[in-house]
């Protein structure tokens, strides 16, 4: 298949209108679009029906089938909004305690503050860049009441640590798994762990791509009915159901104060054609990891961690870290990849350090002795499944020109 701009209707990777200077920036990330996506965003425009309905309904089931059977499935328009359903119907509230990285994006403990609760933000295991489970466990009060591992990069989490503390101290598990889609724990796909819920995110940059969205993923079906009632307004009734029966079926009663969380019929579309390429998306993502680490071996960088044996990495990010032989700043190398005409990005500056979560719970860098270190050295360079290998090529380029 052809990858269409998706800014015109141009089929190449690089639009011919383009200035010299706009064809030759590597952007840190590209959204893999075909003409297929087009046609099924242009069949749910044409269908009548472009909010949640049957490509939604579709999309759900689909993903529920691809992560294994046994799961219910909740699209939402945000992981962001996921992990609020999620936190909410697992009953998290006022005076509650859920336990987070501070390496991660305020998403995933906004959500906690949403419902009155408070994060307790913890360091990172120095290699994996992962939630450190000795340190949830230093972090566990009597108002603890979850635990929110975050898949840093695509790489699971020490999940059988982080369930034995949750099975000891009767804490809930929900996962961040924006980054993890398809990651694997022992065998076993992120989403089919025995979490309360995990959260997939569909963010332009992702694996796969709805444009926007999320989708819930559980094995509780009280959890799930609690949150397909709560995406839309604490509407008892599906609203495509109510709109679309051929008997007179207007009635409907509110049971809670819900949210606006629906997913559309042309983000699902988009993403019922983005599920079946995943596949082939993950071993592009893993072709190009394994070239990065095999060309940039020798370089004074912290190259990141792989998946262990018989488990897959879903290589989201790539994230190096200078080590202590660089003779440059990690600022210094944004700039000179930036003048190269390559896309760079940090992930990310820790929670402890952003103003809001840092005066809230009067946090200090020393606190996150590892999130710290990393964050003072770390830069996340382009791999996305539309970058050619030239591409990929200038970035390694690029990279020992400034290093070596």
């Amino acid at each position: 298949m052809r990858t269409v701009c998706v800014l015109s209707k141009c089929q190449t990777r690089v639009c011919p209108g383009m200035t010299s200077e706009a064809r030759s920036f590597i952007p840190f990330a590209r959204p893999d679009i075909t003409e297929a996506e087009v046609d099924a965003v242009a069949r749910a425009l044409r269908s009548g029906w472009v909010t949640t309905g049957p490509e939604t309904k579709a999309f759900e089931q689909e993903f529920a089938a691809y992560l294994g059977g046994g799961l219910h499935a909740v699209a939402v328009n945000s992981a962001t909004a996921g992990l609020h359903l999620a936190l909410e119907a697992i009953g998290i509230g006022p005076g509650d305690e859920v336990i987070a990285p501070t390496l991660t994006f305020t998403a995933t403990v906004e959500v906690a503050r949403y419902l009155g609760a408070d994060a307790r933000l913890v360091d990172v295991d120095p290699v994996t860049l992962n939630i450190d489970p000795g340190a949830i466990e230093g972090a566990i009060t009597s108002r603890s009441k979850a635990i929110l591992p975050m898949h840093y990069g695509g790489l699971s989490c020490d999940m059988g640590a982080i369930f034995a503390i949750a099975r000891r101290h009767g804490l809930q598990v929900v996962e961040d798994a924006a980054h993890a889609l398809p990651a694997t724990h022992q065998g076993a796909l992120v989403g089919q762990l025995p979490s309360a819920a995990a959260v997939f995110s569909f963010y332009a940059n992702k694996t796969m791509t709805a444009g926007e969205g999320g989708m819930v993923v559980t094995r509780d079906e009280a959890l799930a009915a609690r949150m397909k009632v709560m995406r839309l307004h604490g509407i008892s009734r599906d609203a495509f159901d109510r709109f679309s029966s051929r008997t007179p079926a207007w009635y409907y009663e509110i049971v809670a104060p819900g949210f606006k969380y629906n997913l559309t019929d042309i983000a699902a579309a988009l993403g019922r054609v983005q599920l079946p390429r995943l596949p082939a998306f993950v071993q592009r993502r893993r072709q190009m990891a394994a070239r990065y680490l095999r060309e940039l071996k020798g370089l004074p960088l912290i190259l990141p961690a792989d998946a262990p044996v018989g488990d897959t990495h879903a290589w989201h990010l790539f994230v190096l870290r200078l080590s202590d032989a660089a003779r440059v700043t990690r600022d210094d190398v944004i700039q000179r990849l930036s003048d190269a005409g390559i896309g760079t990005s940090v992930h990310y500056v820790p929670l402890h350090r952003q103003p809001y979560w840092r005066d809230r719970y009067g946090l200090t860098p020393e606190q996150f002795p590892h999130a710290e270190r990393a964050y003072q050295r770390m830069f996340s360079i382009p791999l996305f499944t539309a970058m050619s290998d030239e591409e990929q090529g200038r970035v390694i380029t690029a990279l020992r020109a400034i290093l070596g």
